[in-house]
């Protein structure tokens, strides 16, 4: 949304540029007026292609954010190797801490957790550069269980919610999850 926002602010002010370059209707008859060369004409940006690439490559994290945290709640393992591919501090903490806290109560995570995420907004200007995702998140069938007879942890009923995170790029050129928040208080 920011992003767009930005495309047509940089528009508006391009035309006005060019309108304000134009010469009057006033103009000297014997002034001369040269045709453009490609010197003169700003260097094309890559904007568009630029968003498309951080969009492609933030929903690709996320992604991996959530196959790697499925994978280590089932294992019990907190430190999977899978999770410092995607999640930098401080959710990666905040994960291993979660899984951690599970396995000590003998407790593993196992079933289908369904994602539906949307690009809501790319902000390439910031410093470090940053994705914002929504995901709808169906966790019906994705269950707390006790790992020694699978039975369902009570009162850990799995629902649809919005989910948020915020997908940042490191100065190493990767796109890593680096903030996410369940909001279970919020149907979808």
């Amino acid at each position: 949304m920011r992003g767009r926002r930005f495309s047509r602010w940089a528009t508006c002010l391009l035309a006005i540029a060019a309108l304000g370059a134009a010469p009057a209707c006033g103009a000297d008859p014997g002034t001369t007026t040269r045709a453009a060369t490609p010197g003169d004409l700003p260097a094309p940006t890559h904007r568009a292609a630029d968003e498309q690439a951080a969009r492609k490559a933030a929903l690709a994290a996320y992604a991996g954010y959530l196959a790697a945290s499925r994978t280590a709640s089932g294992r019990g393992d907190p430190h999977h190797p899978e999770l410092s591919r995607f999640l930098a501090d401080p959710l990666l903490t905040r994960v291993r801490l979660s899984i951690r806290k599970a396995k000590e109560h003998g407790a593993m995570r196992t079933g289908t957790l369904v994602s539906d995420p949307t690009v809501t907004s790319v902000s390439l200007d910031s410093s470090p550069p940053t994705v914002e995702i929504q995901d709808c998140l169906d966790a019906t069938g994705y269950r707390l269980v006790y790992a020694r007879d699978k039975r369902v942890v009570p009162g850990t009923g799995g629902t649809r919610h919005l989910a948020t995170a915020t997908v940042t790029r490191y100065p190493d050129g990767r796109w890593l999850i680096s903030a996410g928040a369940a909001h279970e208080d919020l149907p979808c």
